[in-house]
């Protein structure tokens, strides 16, 4: 099956190629790896004040699923949970 997976951060980046893979788990671990080269080549990404998430659909553009990552600044503290 042949899978897109779509950049979205504040505008929509299309795949238009695809990638033909054997098993939607396989497409999973793809747009993790995709997520995480996006991230190491442009670190700012997350904080953009957009989301930032992989969209993946199949041949037909149905979304199968996302991938969001998630930065949040939070008030500086002594304690951890």
């Amino acid at each position: 099956m042949r899978y897109f997976f779509n950049q979205l951060n504040g505008e929509a980046k299309l795949d238009d190629e695809g990638l033909e893979l054997g098993h939607i788990d396989d497409a999973r671990a793809e747009a993790v790896r995709y997520a995480g080269e996006l991230m190491r080549d442009h670190p700012t990404i997350v904080w953009t004040g957009q989301d930032f998430r992989i969209e993946v659909t199949n041949s037909d553009r149905l979304l199968l699923f996302t991938v969001i990552v998630l930065a949040v600044d939070a008030p500086p503290s002594t304690s951890v949970h």
